[in-house]
């Protein structure tokens, strides 16, 4: 199993890189951060030093979308950064939720991010891509690659990472909500001709290392409110006992009065108080270092390829070196 770090690029942005230096000091093979341009400093200009200032981490959003950056700009970003870094990037995509809506947007249509998924990847490979009528290549791209990971909670989108996607992010540590979208998804790309094998699954959320269990899940709760914005257009778009998406999911976020995107992913965050102790233990990694490597184990029967931790709370540092110290090793080791 591999293992991430998503950061949020508040500044100052030394400390993003210092951080992101730290975590692959620790064994961490993957920076990510979030990508919200008007909430949060520019990812990719962090992502520049970050990769300067790394050997071996490979680094992207998680996740930009085809909107806020134009699928032309993403790809020639991605390349630069590979031309100038080596092949250290990860594109990870998704129909945009803060950046979207921060900006009076709605999120992408999925038919928008299934184009530039192949768009992107075409393009920052070196190939031709039909980009709104236009054939596009790239001229300068030599020996290019650059997986795109797609972000998906629902069926249809689900689907589409199977039939498209180089690998599949999901949002939450549930090991029953996990087992049934990785299904979803490998039952999707077997069914469009593809080995499922291919297809690399991540699972991102929130981690706390400690025996306070009451103060690791206040630092957490935050999460189940960021993910109840994405159930909640689930729940508008298939109801909330229709069958298509499973009630452990769609259940709790029947008193949810709102979202505040001032306070997104954020500690203390006063849109979360909906979120029950048990959604944030199920959706979250908390607890003793045991715990985790009890968690992770079996997330890794069910084919999850790498554990990206959050570390969106008051101890970035101590979660790191303890995932460093205890946890990674004995998941690779």
């Amino acid at each position: 199993m591999d293992f991430g770090v998503v950061l949020q690029t508040d500044p100052p942005a030394s400390s993003v890189v210092e951080l992101m230096r730290r975590a692959e000091r620790r064994g961490f093979r993957y920076g990510w951060t979030f990508d919200s341009a008007v909430l949060w400093q520019e990812p990719f200009v962090i992502h520049s030093r970050i990769l300067e200032h790394t050997d071996r981490l490979v680094v992207g959003p998680m996740v930009t979308n085809p909107s806020t950056r134009t699928p032309e700009v993403t790809a020639s970003t991605f390349a630069t950064l590979n031309d100038m870094y080596g092949n250290r990037t990860v594109c990870g995509i998704g129909r945009g939720d803060s950046a979207m809506r921060v900006a009076g947007r709605p999120p992408n249509t999925l038919a928008r991010l299934a184009d530039a998924i192949g768009v992107i990847r075409d393009l920052a490979e070196g190939r031709e891509a039909d980009v709104g009528g236009h054939r596009l290549r790239i001229p300068w791209v030599r020996d290019g690659r650059l997986p795109v990971w797609m972000g998906a909670y629902g069926p249809k989108a689900l689907a589409m990472a199977g039939r498209l996607a180089d690998g599949f992010i999901l949002q939450l540590a549930d090991p029953y909500l996990t087992e049934w979208m990785v299904k979803a998804v490998r039952d999707a790309a077997a069914d469009a001709g593809r080995d499922p094998a291919e297809v690399t699954v991540c699972v991102a959320a929130p981690a706390y290392v400690g025996d306070d269990l009451a103060h690791a899940r206040e630092q957490c709760r935050w999460f189940g409110g960021m993910v109840g914005n994405h159930v909640a257009d689930l729940v508008a778009r298939y109801g909330a006992h229709s069958g298509a998406v499973p009630e452990e999911l769609t259940a709790y976020i029947e008193k949810r009065a709102g979202y505040d995107y001032s306070h997104h992913g954020r500690t203390g965050n006063p849109d979360t108080a909906f979120v029950p102790d048990a959604v944030v233990d199920r959706f979250c990694l908390l607890g003793p270092a045991e715990a985790h490597i009890e968690k992770l184990q079996r997330l890794r029967e069910l084919g999850v390829d790498q554990f990206a931790l959050y570390a969106m709370h008051d101890a970035k540092e101590e979660v790191i070196d303890a995932y460093g110290e205890q946890i990674i090793p004995a998941l690779t080791g």
